[in-house]
C-alpha cells in the first residue's frame, strides 16, 4: 500500500554548496529508484540547532514530502544513517488531515507569491 510520508534530515554546515545539493540530489534520486514520487521539497536553508551535535551549532535543513510503499522507509533511513553528512533526520507517516493541511498550507502560500510576482512583472 501506497502512503504519503515527509522526511527532514539536517546536513552538516561545513559542506560547500555544491556538496549540499548533490546530497539532497542523492536522497531524492534514491527515493525515485525505489518507486517513490516526489510531492514537495523544500530547503530551510542553515538554521541554528537546538542543540550542538557533533560540536555543530547549526545545520543545512531540507524537507521532502513523497508517497512510497512502507519497505522504502526502511531502505532510507539505512542510508541515512550510513552517510556522515547527515547530522539528524526523521521520517513520518503522514494521516489524512496532515496532507490536507500541507496542500492547504502550499496552495496559500503560492497566492501568495502570484499578486508579488504581478506587481514585479507591471514595474
Amino acid at each position: 500500500m501506497v502512503n504519503r510520508y515527509e522526511t527532514v534530515f539536517i546536513v552538516t554546515p561545513v559542506l560547500s554548496e555544491e556538496q549540499m545539493k548533490e546530497t539532497v540530489e542523492k536522497y531524492t534520486n534514491f527515493l525515485k529508484d525505489h518507486g517513490a514520487e516526489i510531492i514537495y521539497t523544500n530547503n530551510w536553508g542553515m538554521r541554528k540547532l537546538a542543540y550542538p551535535i557533533r560540536k555543530k551549532n547549526t545545520g543545512f535543513y531540507y524537507l521532502i514530502e513523497f508517497s512510497a510503499e512502507g519497505s522504502v522507509i526502511a531502505d532510507l533511513e539505512v542510508a541515512y544513517k550510513r552517510d556522515e553528512r547527515l547530522l539528524r533526520f526523521l521520517t513520518v507517516s503522514l494521516d489524512k488531515y496532515a496532507i490536507a493541511y500541507n496542500e492547504k498550507k502550499r496552495n496559500a502560500k503560492q497566492a501568495a507569491a502570484a499578486p508579488a510576482e504581478a506587481q514585479e512583472e507591471n514595474a
